[in-house]
C-alpha cells in the first residue's frame, strides 16, 4: 500500500471516529431533553387532574381508572 493510501485510511478513521463522538453527543442530548419534556408534561397532567377532575379525597391515579373507565 502506498504512503498516500495509509495516510488518507488514517485520516478517514479519525473522521468517523469524530462523526461518531458528535452522533453520540446529539443523541445523548436529544434524549436528555425529551425524558425533561416527558417528565415535566406529566407533572402538569397530573396537577391538571388532580385539581380540575378529582373528587374529594380521590387520588390522582383513582382519577385516571376512573375517567378511563367512562370511555
Amino acid at each position: 500500500m502506498s504512503k498516500f493510501t495509509e495516510v488518507n485510511e488514517k485520516i478517514a478513521e479519525k473522521v468517523v471516529d469524530g462523526y461518531k463522538k458528535i452522533e453520540n453527543g446529539v443523541v445523548s442530548g436529544y434524549k436528555k431533553i425529551e425524558s425533561g419534556a416527558v417528565t415535566g408534561f406529566n407533572k402538569v397532567n397530573d396537577k391538571i387532574i388532580e385539581k380540575v377532575f378529582s373528587k374529594d379525597g380521590e387520588s390522582v391515579e383513582d382519577t385516571k381508572k376512573r375517567l378511563s373507565n367512562n370511555k
